[in-house]
């Protein structure tokens, strides 16, 4: 069994055989074991925009996530697992963790035993590029897979590319053709590859045995 943490009332992570998803209602705070978890914490308040809008600056407090990350990293630190956040998350400066490089590979994350590395989830069916960081704890180097590292070729919207130009289309990115209300929720989905890929790797970090039904 994986614990699905921080995810989507509903979302791709709900109906799965062997997973226990956690939504907001469950509150994954509360997260007590014992199973190896997969964890999405919030990551508004860690990434570029963390202050708010561009045009009402600094309302909110860098790292102010009610303490999901820091529940999110104990829990993985205690019962093995995954977290997923955006690449060039603060919450790696925050919580003393090394920044991957972006052309992939595991590097050692802390002086805990965790691995860190960039992954584009573009190369498991994401719409963009969309880089990622991940940490991982309870595998051994020797555990964790290759995965398909470095960046995506580049991707440019062809209605774009008509309206405005190859300098403009290049700029903005696939997802700023993605218009309706729908827009954000696709662009923080996760791709039903992508999640297997890290259920994989959150199944190879349990850090104690299952219980015995």
């Amino acid at each position: 069994m994986i614990a699905a943490l921080y995810v989507e009332t509903g979302g791709v992570y709900f109906g799965l055989p062997g997973v226990d998803p956690w939504d907001e209602p469950r509150d994954a705070r509360g997260y007590a074991g014992p199973h190896p978890v997969l964890a999405h914490p919030p990551c508004q308040r860690w990434g570029r925009f963390w202050h708010g809008s561009t045009r009402k600056p600094h309302q909110f407090q860098l790292g102010d996530d009610g303490g999901c990350f820091a529940a999110a990293l104990a829990a993985v630190r205690t019962h093995g697992g995954v977290i997923e956040h955006p690449c060039d998350s603060h919450a790696w400066t925050a919580f003393n963790l090394n920044r991957p490089p972006r052309d992939g590979g595991w590097v050692a994350a802390d002086f805990e035993g965790g691995w860190t590395c960039c992954v584009y989830q573009g190369h498991y069916g994401h719409l963009a590029g969309k880089p990622t960081w991940l940490y991982v704890y309870g595998a051994g180097r020797d555990q964790l897979p290759e995965l398909r590292w470095g960046k995506v070729e580049q991707r440019l919207h062809p209605v774009a590319l008509a309206r405005h130009g190859y300098e403009k289309a290049r700029r903005i990115g696939m997802m700023a053709m993605v218009g309706g209300k729908d827009k954000t929720r696709i662009r923080n989905a996760t791709p039903p590859e992508f999640r297997e890929m890290l259920l994989a790797l959150a199944r190879c970090c349990a850090t104690q045995p299952e219980p015995t039904p």
